[in-house]
């Protein structure tokens, strides 16, 4: 991933949310979804239970408005799009973004079960040894499908030789993903809904000199909002 550079990271001490619940959450909060309103159409997010510290800083954001108006910045087909730069709000075109963001990371949260398959949310990072997320910038996984082979490959060049689990093997040979980000970046949720606006962001045209992989045509976040979480429909059992 690109590299985030956050404004006073190493210089100041870093201010975290460890183990601190925001004011501005309340417990229905934590049963929503959140609703992404792009330019290109609705996208609708869960957030996972098992990483509370990303889970309630985004919550937090998404409360606050924080994403409203903001850009998916950085795209890339059959990869990833990533947004949360708040100086990407009306920049002018051209300009080089990503190095925006609150005065805080968030201590990474690794979890085997959550993994870089299609439709994933994760934080972005810089280049830190703790492995540590931007306060705002996330992204959300496209990928490609893998073969056998290729996730051989990937676990002997990418990931230090460690094994993917067989099961999520079969998901990156089917649903298809970024293997190569697994436990280096925290995943914190994931689509329920707005598959195709995703690949119809990934596949739109980018700079290619001033401000590298910069949609040629900005794609905004309009509004980001919690939303009360659909019903799933219980499966009916034959006698």
């Amino acid at each position: 991933m690109k590299k985030i550079t956050l404004l006073f990271l190493m210089a100041i001490t870093t201010v975290t949310v460890i183990g601190q619940k925001d004011s501005t959450l309340k417990k229905k909060d934590y049963k929503k979804d959140v609703l992404l309103e792009t330019s290109m159409g609705d996208m609708v997010v869960r957030l996972s239970d098992s990483t509370p510290l990303h889970r309630d800083n985004f919550l937090k954001l998404v409360k606050m408005g924080y994403y409203d108006g903001i850009l998916f910045h950085r795209v890339i087909n059959h990869f990833m799009i990533q947004a949360g730069d708040p100086e990407s709000k009306n920049a002018e075109y051209g300009k080089m973004l990503g190095n925006g963001g609150p005065a805080y990371t968030i201590p990474a949260e690794f979890k085997p079960e959550l993994f870089h398959k299609k439709g994933v949310i994760a934080a972005a990072r810089d280049n830190n040894p703790q492995k540590a997320s931007s306060g705002s910038q996330f992204y959300i996984v496209q990928g490609k499908v893998f073969t056998d082979e290729d996730l051989d490959k990937v676990e002997i060049t990418r990931l230090g030789g460690r094994k993917i689990p067989a099961d999520q093997r079969e998901v990156y040979k089917t649903l298809g993903g970024t293997p190569h980000l697994d436990q280096n970046y925290t995943v914190f949720g994931e689509l329920v809904s707005g598959f195709d606006v995703l690949d119809k962001i990934a596949a739109v045209p980018t700079n290619k000199t001033t401000a590298p992989d910069r949609p040629e045509t900005d794609v905004k976040i309009i509004s980001a909002s919690l939303i009360k979480r659909a019903k799933e429909k219980k499966k009916k059992h034959k006698d």
